[in-house]
């Protein structure tokens, strides 16, 4: 029997229906997959205390050590191994150098750079108290980062594989310079700001094809710093002389693992199981656990005090708004929020404002500083700088009580700049496009990007940075209590180490947020106390919700899902490793309006 073929509308009806159950399954399995999620995420975070066994060891992997805070459940999950945030990581070493079951600490290093210096030397000063306790801590590695093997300096006995290497050459400072490429392409850099501001030298790599005298004078003061505080705790902790450690950098003779024992950096070549049997005959470890696993018993372990010191984390680039998902940045709404927060809680009674950021959105940067001046007003706000605080890093910093940096902090770079490109000949001549306009007014297209700023849009650009670098030096003049032309002398968009900023009045005294919670705790007269943490974590559903909602596409969700991975990136469904030119491209896509940034970018070499 011949089957007729169906009508025109019972086509458009099946295939409406079968669109109808199409969306209906893939809603529900975004459903399921949400909940499974969840109910996962929830088993996690329920899971008993580890327990504690009597010789125990923790491992404190440098590769597991984080940024300043914890990823949060939900962040955790999209990386393929636990981590832990440095200020979690020092809590932990702390509170073991007081346990009785806790033996010591073995330091492992993959010779990988991870941790900036910053955060190294705070990390080493949690250790070198544990270790002042009395308890031995030891160190082994396949292969040293120089930074890994920083900190690794100041332990008991400290083992090398047979064929590994020590990455031990001192530091370098380097810089990509896009002008030629720019100009290949047909891509005009236009770069304003101030006309005092020669080391704010961020528009450079667009605008130059080599280091400007003072950005080279600038890079050379700061890793010297740097290097002058490295390697003269290395030489103070394996007992040799500064020069003998220069020496030893400048040779690579300590690269090799015969040389390094040769040359005292170490004490052992040996293969990971004999440190197993260093650690039970010589210091009676007979387990190991790891610290990522004792952090979560020391952050479970209940505080029963009633009054509170608030710890904001700012950690990453400053952007207006607010986050959505998970996406990392000091955004400009959530720290205005935390502050404020804190300064309305009764049982609250000082702020400790934790900056890590090389800057970022001058707008931001100003809501945050009038938040930190309004708060200052009602209790104690104490600043504790890690890695860096640098640019709009440093704005929001100036206005507090006190500012407490460690040596190797990046901080100062008190200045602005604007970029707006100029795409003319790369449509017209390579691309074969061209525009036309027509206007009401006289500049309607004076601030276009592909054709050069017209004279006036210029002088108002220009006007822009003077005027808020003017603003900037006021800040800072007003909240270190100095002359503005004081200010105005190390400002200039310069960069300056914690060890050299407090000669110079930006910063108070050296140390960790260790140090800064003390200071608030006494401006605050408590002598106990827990702490609050902002701004808040949002919950798991909520998370996921703007995740995988409409708001999955904010400005930093593709940099804040490389970071999550460590300079990863999702491509084509799977994750791949973000080069050194993407890097440096996806900090410049995040640039936008007037910038109060580090001047130039960062690499971990």
């Amino acid at each position: 029997m011949e089957r007729k073929p169906l009508s025109f509308g019972m086509t458009m009806l099946a295939s409406a229906v079968g669109v109808v159950i199409v969306s209906v399954l893939s809603g529900l399995a975004t459903f399921v997959m949400m909940i499974a999620m969840m109910v996962s995420l929830s088993k996690m975070d329920s899971e008993n205390t580890t327990i504690v066994k009597n010789g125990t060891f923790l491992t404190v992997d440098l590769a597991k050590i984080s940024g300043d805070r914890t990823s949060s459940g939900l962040q955790a999950s999209f990386s393929n191994t636990k981590t832990v945030g440095l200020i979690d990581a020092e809590n932990a070493i702390r509170a073991a150098a007081t346990d009785d079951k806790v033996a010591g600490i073995l330091l492992k290093g993959c010779g990988a750079p991870g941790i900036s210096w910053g955060s190294l030397t705070e990390l080493r000063s949690a250790l070198e108290d544990f270790h002042e306790s009395g308890k031995a801590v030891v160190a082994y590695a396949a292969s040293y980062s120089q930074g890994e093997y920083y900190v690794a300096s100041l332990s008991d006995r400290i083992c090398l594989h047979p064929s590994g290497m020590i990455d031990f050459r001192g530091i370098g400072g380097e810089v990509i310079y896009y002008k030629d490429l720019f100009d290949k392409l047909g891509v005009e850099m236009q770069l304003i700001r101030p006309e005092s501001c020669a080391y704010k030298s961020a528009g450079e790599v667009y605008t130059l094809n080599h280091m400007s005298d003072a950005n080279r004078e600038q890079i050379r003061a700061y890793i010297a710093s740097v290097w002058r505080t490295v390697s003269e705790t290395i030489a103070a902790s394996r007992c040799m002389d500064v020069e003998k450690i220069n020496a030893i950098a400048d040779d690579l003779s300590g690269y090799l693992a015969d040389d390094a024992k040769q040359m005292r950096l170490v004490d052992n070549l040996c293969f990971e199981e004999d440190v197993r049997t260093i650690l039970k005959e010589m210091y009676a470890g007979s387990h190991l656990l790891s610290l990522e696993k004792y952090a979560t018993n020391v952050k479970k372990t209940p505080n029963k005090a009633k009054e509170s010191i608030a710890v904001i984390y700012a950690q990453g680039n400053v952007v207006d708004g607010s986050s959505k998902g998970f996406g990392e940045g000091v955004y400009g709404d959530d720290i205005v929020k935390a502050l404020k927060q804190a300064a309305k809680d009764d049982d609250v009674k000082a702020i400790v404002l934790r900056v890590n950021s090389p800057g970022g959105q001058a707008t931001a940067s100003e809501s945050m500083t009038h938040a930190v001046m309004q708060a200052r007003k009602k209790k104690p706000v104490i600043v504790s700088m890690g890695d860096l605080a640098a640019s709009a890093g440093y704005e929001m910093s100036c206005m507090a009580d006190v500012i407490v940096a460690q040596p190797t902090t990046i901080t100062g770079s008190i200045g602005v700049f604007a970029t707006i490109p100029n795409f003319g000949k790369l449509m017209n001549q390579k691309l074969g496009l061209h525009s036309d306009t027509v206007c009401t007014n006289r500049n309607a297209t004076g601030l276009s990007v592909v054709r050069p700023l017209s004279p006036t849009a210029m002088a108002m650009m220009t006007k822009n940075v003077e005027d808020f670098y003017k603003v900037f030096v006021g800040r800072v003049a007003e909240g270190r209590h100095m002359a503005y032309d004081e200010v105005h002398k190390i400002a200039r968009g310069r960069v300056w180490t914690g060890a050299d900023a407090i000669g110079i009045g930006l910063v108070d005294t050296l140390g960790g947020i260790d140090l800064a919670l003390s200071i608030a705790a006494e401006k605050a007269g408590l002598s106990n106390y827990k702490v609050k943490e902002y701004p808040k974590e949002k919950d798991t559903w909520t998370q996921l919700s703007e995740l995988l909602g409409e708001n999955s596409d904010d400005d930093l969700s593709l940099l804040a899902k490389m970071r999550l991975a460590g300079k990863w990136k999702m491509q084509n469904g799977k994750w791949k490793a973000v080069s050194r030119l993407e890097q440096d491209i996806l900090y410049v896509s995040e640039s936008e309006g007037l910038q109060a940034r580090l001047p130039f970018i960062l690499v971990e070499e």
